[in-house]
């Protein structure tokens, strides 16, 4: 048992935990986050309480943040915002098709002056681009050293954020930390319609959530397919569709063509004699 508290870098953006150690943030307290690039301000969204998992491999929050620290992330805002309008017009110029995505903009720890700042500009586009007469515009019009990286389509959406079709933030962009394979053959399995504006997400491949119930389906095969006649309480039928999460499956009476919802036990005839031995 231990204590966490969760704290975000932007507005409605991904949640982190966080070990407080003897610190107690609130809501809306701002604290300092260890990461790669040095400690960074961040909002506690999520103020420390007891939990019951173990916390012994959380980061530890680094201290309260100071009115130093919120002038330099004021200052950090501000340069990425600078730089993310000096990107737009220098790609427009040069007639790239690219599109910024996010900009992030550090001061490399231990020392002082612009040129020590590095600026990274992330951005998507439909195939390699040649952009070194880009990064030489942009470093002269920024003063300092720029970094241009590509980012594939998943990895765009969770940069940006969005609301998917369920109406919930996107996963990959709250708490998702990898992602895995996701195929058409899941779609199937689940009886979805192989439309594309269904089982798409906002990055424009196959929904990362077709995995979750996924495996429910494929250890399926007790289940009677769509099309298969079935006797129920009701009487004798045929499934319309199965739905393994609940246990249970659509099927259409003979008798006056109505639907109704059965538990899979009263349609499977193995199973119900299996039970009532």
């Amino acid at each position: 048992m231990g204590m966490l508290c969760a704290v975000s870098f932007n507005r409605y953006g991904r949640l982190y935990y966080l070990d407080p150690g003897e610190l107690r943030p609130e809501v809306g307290d701002r604290v300092l986050v260890p990461t790669d690039e040095g400690t960074e301000v961040a909002e506690c969204v999520w103020a420390a309480q007891w939990v019951s998992d173990d916390t012994s491999g959380f980061p530890r929050l680094a201290g309260m943040a100071t009115e130093a620290d919120l002038r330099r992330d004021e200052t950090q805002r501000r340069r990425k915002a600078e730089a993310k309008v000096a990107a737009k017009r220098l790609i427009r110029e040069h007639g790239l098709p690219m599109k910024v995505v996010a900009v992030d903009h550090v001061l490399d720890a231990g020392s002082v002056g612009s040129n020590s700042a590095r600026t990274t500009i992330y951005f998507t586009a439909p195939h390699r681009v040649d952009f070194r007469s880009l990064v030489r515009d942009l470093g002269a019009t920024l003063h300092c050293r720029v970094e241009l990286r590509q980012l594939s389509a998943r990895d765009s959406a969770r940069v940006q954020g969005g609301i998917g079709s369920c109406g919930r933030d996107l996963c990959c962009a709250t708490f998702l930390t990898d992602f895995e394979p996701v195929t058409i053959r899941m779609a199937k399995d689940q009886d979805l319609p192989l439309n594309p504006l269904r089982i798409s997400g906002a990055c424009g491949r196959l929904m990362c959530c077709l995995k979750y119930e996924h495996p429910l389906y494929a250890n399926s095969a007790s289940y009677p397919t769509p099309g298969q006649r079935v006797e129920t309480p009701e009487g004798p039928g045929r499934v319309v569709s199965r739905h393994p999460p609940s246990e249970t499956v659509t099927v259409r009476q003979s008798s006056d063509g109505s639907t109704s919802r059965c538990a899979l036990s009263d349609v499977c005839g193995s199973r119900r004699a299996y039970e009532q031995r």
